[in-house]
């Protein structure tokens, strides 16, 4: 079951990224995470930014809008999004 979070005019959500892969896609879930396969390589924050910008593609999110707060530097991500209600992220 996925866990999302509502809190200061927007949600946040953990995430189980999968770099390297054939295409960014959402891969379903991996524990209470949502699980995305990227494109792009773990190095040099590629992978964070293709994940930020394919979470603002698939909730029609400004990037902008899309902040990693935790797991930089892991494949287990907290995102926060906001401006955008947990029922959103679900669907």
């Amino acid at each position: 079951m996925l866990s999302i979070r509502e809190e200061g005019g927007g949600v946040s959500f953990k995430v189980r990224v999968l770099p390297r892969a054939s295409k960014d896609q959402l891969a379903g879930l991996y524990k209470d995470a949502v699980k995305i396969r990227l494109a792009a390589p773990p190095v040099e924050g590629k992978a964070n930014e293709a994940c930020r910008a394919f979470i603002a593609e698939v909730l029609s999110v400004p990037r902008s809008r899309v902040e990693i707060v935790s797991g930089l530097t892991g494949r287990n991500k907290l995102i926060k999004v906001t401006g955008v209600r947990a029922e959103k992220v679900l669907k």
